[in-house]
């Protein structure tokens, strides 16, 4: 009898080994199944979503075809609508709160990790991060009630004298003060992407190995030479990233615009004129749009700010992978 029941242990034992191997690969196969189910909702409403603007765009662009992006016409009386008008807006006050908030977050990020005392940066960091908390339309009630009418009456007209024998600069800024207008909607923008940013940076920063910094320290090298030739080169992937991200949140900001842009269909080379941008018409005319042809070329623009979000974003990839290639695999 002994011998029997040591025969029979290792065939268990075997059995019992090959039985949660089984389940394990069932596991792991389910496992698989719905990650790959998660993964394809986020394709199915991609392209859902341009399925339904396409098809809602399809008057308009059979319509007006190539003249809509290339025409800053918009009168709906006569339905003839151009988005180049909107299409400006757009990027360009996205450029300029990009140019005004990546300095800025990136250098709050080097201050909150590098030279902030650590009973202080993490107080600071989540004050920070509260701005991203914020809805937009309070900030477009802040832009337009107080900061439009403090622009307008301290900061406009000294621009425009500082500028005025400048020959560039002087376009740019020229123009009675409104309060309102282009640069106006920049600016509030850049506040709203600040958060964004700030904190993705100081993440970044953070995961710098400290024996690298320690040891640019060791060599004799100031907080600056650090930043500069080794914090920075580190973790550029993750910079890129965070502005990126930054820029998608600013291409698509809607309410906060539309209060202090001065939602104006024409293209004016300064930066204090009103403008529009594609979200900001849609938001102002949407529910106001009367007729099929109307209807359509609101529903093209959504369309157009779509296809440029997705070519900024597919462009980040790539950057992205560019940098990572550069920096021999090791991105921050």
């Amino acid at each position: 009898m002994a011998d029997v029941v040591y025969e029979s242990n290792p065939m268990t034992v075997s059995e019992s080994k090959i039985a949660a191997v089984k389940r394990s690969g069932a596991g792991d196969t389910r496992f698989r199944f719905l990650t790959m189910a998660a993964a394809s909702v986020v394709v199915i409403v991609f392209v859902g979503m341009m399925v339904a603007l396409t098809d809602g765009a399809w008057l308009a662009i059979r319509t007006f075809g190539a003249a809509f992006v290339t025409s800053q016409k918009w009168n709906p009386v006569t339905e003839q609508f151009g988005a180049l008008a909107s299409i400006y807006g757009t990027l360009t006050t996205s450029i300029l709160a990009m140019l005004l908030a990546v300095p800025v977050g990136i250098g709050i990020a080097i201050f909150l990790t590098e030279i902030c005392p650590r009973s202080l940066s993490r107080p600071i960091g989540i004050a920070i991060e509260l701005l991203a908390g914020i809805p937009s339309i309070v900030y477009g009630i802040w832009g337009l009630f107080i900061f439009a009418p403090f622009y307008q009456e301290h900061v406009q007209p000294w621009i425009v004298d500082a500028v005025v024998n400048i020959p560039i600069l002087q376009t740019l800024f020229e123009g009675p003060p409104y309060g309102i207008g282009v640069a106006t909607a920049a600016f509030i923008v850049s506040i709203m992407i600040l958060p964004f940013i700030s904190a993705v940076t100081r993440d970044v920063f953070d995961t710098v190995p400290g024996t690298l910094k320690e040891s640019a320290y060791a060599m004799g090298c100031t907080t600056w030479e650090v930043v500069w030739h080794v914090v920075l080169p580190f973790s550029r992937a993750g910079v890129v990233g965070g502005a990126m991200l930054a820029l998608g949140r600013a291409l698509g900001e809607t309410m906060a615009v539309t209060f202090v842009i001065g939602n104006s269909h024409r293209i004016h080379a300064s930066l204090f004129a009103p403008g529009t941008t594609i979200s900001a018409t849609i938001a102002n005319e949407f529910t106001e749009a009367v007729g099929d042809v109307y209807h359509s070329a609101l529903i093209e623009m959504g369309l157009i700010l779509f296809f440029i979000s997705f070519v900024v974003l597919a462009a980040a990839q790539i950057m992205l992978k560019i940098l990572h290639k550069r920096a021999g695999g090791v991105t921050g």
